[in-house]
C-alpha cells in the first residue's frame, strides 16, 4: 500500500504540471475559439529566453520581468496580426495558422538562442519529502503549489470580476458580447497576454524538470488528454484532468507495464481520451456544444 500511495502522489504531481501548459489553451479557447497550437512554443520560447538571460549574469527577477514582457509581446502580436483577421474563419483554417506559427516561434528561438541544451537552475531541490508516510518529491510539491495559486487566480479572475464576466460574454457569444459594448479586442489582448505570463510559468517548471532543450515544445502533447478529460472551456477541469492522467499513466505503467512489455506511460493518457471522447465528448467540467436548427 505503501508504493501504491508513492506512485499515486508521483504521478498526482506529474499532472499538474500538465495541467500548468493546458490552462494557456483554456484561456485562449474559452476568449475566442482557438485551439492555439503554438502555445508549446510559447513555453520552448519562454523557458529559453530566461535561461539565456541568467546564463548573461541577469538577475532572476529582471530576467523573469524581460521574458514575461517579450512573451507578452509575442502573444499580443499573435492575436492582433495573425488570427483577428482570420476570425469567421473554419476553425481548421485557425488551426493550421497556429501550427504554422509554432514552426515560426522554434526556428526564432534557435536564431536568437541556438540549439544546444540549457541547464535551467531554480534553487529548488529536487529531494524526497516524507509527508505521511508517503515519499514525494520537494520540486512537485512547489510545481503544484504553484499551479494551485495560479488556478486560483485565474478563477477569480474570471469568476468575481468585471473583467471576467465580459470574457465569459465574449465566450458565449462574440457578436451579442460586441453589440452591448464589450471591446473585443481588449478581451483578446488581456486573454493572449495571460496566456503568455502561464506559458512562462509553464516553460520555467518544465525547463527545471527536463533541461531547456527544443524537444520541451512537445510537452504540449501531453496536454491534449488532458484538455479533452477536463474540457477545453474549464481552467478548473484543467487540473482534474492533469490529475487523472498523471495518476492513470503511472499506475499504468506500474501494474500493467512488465505485463504489456512497458512504454504504458507513452500511450496510455491517449487511449484515456479517447475513451472519453466516446463516452463525454466535453470532458469532464466542458459545456457541451448546443446548435438550434
Amino acid at each position: 500500500m505503501g508504493f501504491f500511495l508513492e506512485v499515486l502522489a508521483g504521478g498526482l504531481l506529474a499532472g499538474v504540471m500538465y495541467s500548468l501548459v493546458a490552462i494557456g489553451f483554456v484561456l485562449i479557447y474559452k476568449a475566442s475559439g482557438v485551439f492555439n497550437f503554438a502555445q508549446g512554443s510559447l513555453v520552448l520560447f519562454g523557458a529559453l529566453t530566461f535561461v539565456s538571460l541568467a546564463e548573461r549574469q541577469v538577475n532572476p527577477w529582471l530576467a523573469f520581468g524581460l521574458t514575461l514582457a517579450v512573451l507578452v509581446l509575442i502573444a499580443l502580436a499573435i492575436g492582433r496580426l495573425v488570427l483577428r483577421p482570420l476570425v469567421n474563419r473554419p476553425p481548421i483554417v485557425l488551426f493550421m495558422a497556429t501550427l504554422g506559427l509554432s514552426f515560426i516561434l522554434e526556428g526564432a528561438a534557435q536564431l536568437f538562442w541556438g540549439a544546444q541544451v540549457h541547464g535551467l537552475d531554480l534553487g529548488i531541490d529536487d529531494k524526497p519529502l516524507e509527508l505521511a508516510g508517503v515519499m514525494v518529491s520537494q520540486f512537485d510539491l512547489f510545481a503544484a503549489a504553484t499551479a494551485a495559486v495560479l488556478v486560483t487566480g485565474l478563477w477569480l479572475l474570471t469568476n468575481r470580476t468585471r473583467l471576467g464576466l465580459s470574457l465569459r460574454a465574449v465566450a458565449d457569444d462574440p457578436l451579442a458580447a460586441l453589440a452591448v459594448g464589450i471591446r473585443l479586442p481588449r478581451i483578446w489582448a488581456i486573454v493572449w497576454a495571460l496566456a503568455g505570463f502561464t506559458s512562462l510559468i509553464a516553460g520555467l517548471l518544465w525547463g527545471a524538470r527536463l533541461g531547456v532543450q527544443f524537444s520541451l515544445s512537445l510537452v504540449v502533447l501531453k496536454a491534449l488528454p488532458v484538455l479533452i478529460i477536463g474540457g477545453f472551456s474549464s481552467i478548473g477541469g484543467t487540473i482534474a484532468g492533469g490529475l487523472l492522467i498523471g495518476a492513470s499513466e503511472k499506475l499504468a505503467e506500474v501494474y500493467l507495464g512488465a505485463l504489456l512489455g512497458g512504454g504504458i506511460e507513452n500511450w496510455f493518457p491517449y487511449l484515456l481520451a479517447m475513451l472519453f471522447l466516446l463516452a463525454r465528448p466535453a470532458g469532464l467540467f466542458g459545456e457541451p456544444a448546443v446548435e438550434r436548427v
